[in-house]
């Protein structure tokens, strides 16, 4: 082989090798060219392999070009991988490119549920006047539902729970109550306390729901009277639904107070005049409450003798209801984002 087949060789692979590298349209295909040329198995490989068949003289200049066309191919496969990189970067950033002028996209600000919303104003009024605010399990025995709170079996009082069992001694709670017993039995007097939560019955229509929420209180001391009853309830409830609203209580029957009493406040819509929301009678029933029953201290191992104290619940639901002129429960639980914005 002469000198001058092997230069023509070399200016064939070089002009080829060039012409690869400036037309690599990505990187991914600039990458095969380098293999193709100066890769273990490449063009150039191949060239000073072959130096041995050329006569002595000659493997010196070969050598020399073979090595300047390596050098002169690496310049221009990073040149090229260079102007390659800033090509993609100048699109990925085209595509991202953000416009300063559109108008932007308001996101819609999220919303507390009405129940949440009453739970808390409950919540604060109360923990306002020294209550502390206690919780307890949804899934309750027997005992701790009625039992404790002086409703044995077969007591009629039951048959208006309307009770979801489990087995027949665990149940889904009818009240937050238990959780008063609970807490009766963990500590001694005096005990102030607010329990509000997930209760369960067996009913369901515009104004009950089978899962709906209560909030019950308690208050256990020494000298405890009706008349603390009447001016907690009275200023908790004048604090949540307005200084000017009328109050009044009712002789009413639960197992675990006693005497009992059924608070009414006057109707929100008529002013207590009497309109289609109070049923024409002016007032609205907001909640029950006694005196702790005797029997219901015993159980909790308190001398009804040395303490006493109030009880009272009210549904939480039912609150919200009237407060923001809701017509049906199950509005509450139906997850209508149409509805949820109202408020």
């Amino acid at each position: 082989m002469s000198e001058s087949s092997v230069e023509r060789e070399i200016e064939a692979i070089r002009e080829e090798a060039l012409k690869a590298v400036h037309e690599a349209p990505d990187r991914q295909a600039l990458e095969a060219v380098r293999v193709e040329y100066l890769g273990k198995k490449g063009q150039l490989t191949r060239l000073l392999r072959g130096m041995g068949g050329l006569p002595e003289e000659l493997r010196p200049v070969v050598g020399k070009k073979v090595n300047l066309l390596r050098d002169e191919l690496s310049a221009a496969l990073e040149d090229r991988t260079a102007a390659l990189a800033a090509a993609e970067l100048e699109m990925r950033l085209r595509a991202e490119a953000i416009d300063v002028t559109l108008p932007g996209k308001r996101r819609e600000m999220g919303r507390l549920h009405p129940i949440t919303r009453v739970t808390r104003e409950i919540q604060e009024v109360f923990v306002g006047l020294g209550f502390e605010v206690v919780q307890g399990p949804e899934i309750e025995t027997d005992y701790y539902n009625f039992e404790a709170l002086n409703i044995p079996k077969h007591h009629p009082a039951r048959d208006t729970q309307d009770t979801f069992y489990i087995t027949e001694d665990v149940l889904l709670r009818t009240q937050t109550s238990p959780v008063q017993i609970r807490t009766m039995e963990s500590r001694r007097p005096p005990v102030r306390i607010i329990a509000p939560g997930k209760v369960y019955r067996c009913d369901s229509d515009v104004t009950h729901s089978p899962m709906f929420h209560q909030v019950e209180g308690l208050l256990i001391d020494r000298n405890v009277t009706f008349g603390d009853l009447k001016g907690i309830l009275e200023l908790a409830v004048r604090r949540l639904f307005g200084e000017d609203r009328g109050v009044r209580f009712r002789p009413h029957y639960f197992p675990f107070t006693e005497p009992s009493a059924e608070m009414d406040i006057s109707c929100f819509h008529c002013g207590g005049e009497g309109c289609r929301v109070c049923s024409g009678e002016g007032w609205i029933e907001i909640l029950g409450c006694g005196m702790v029953h005797p029997n219901v201290l015993r159980m909790v191992d308190y001398d009804p003798e040395e303490v006493g104290g109030f009880a009272f619940g009210m549904g939480i639901d039912r609150v919200a209801l009237l407060k923001y002129g809701i017509d049906d429960i199950r509005l509450l639980f139906e997850s209508d984002v149409r509805f949820l914005r109202q408020f």
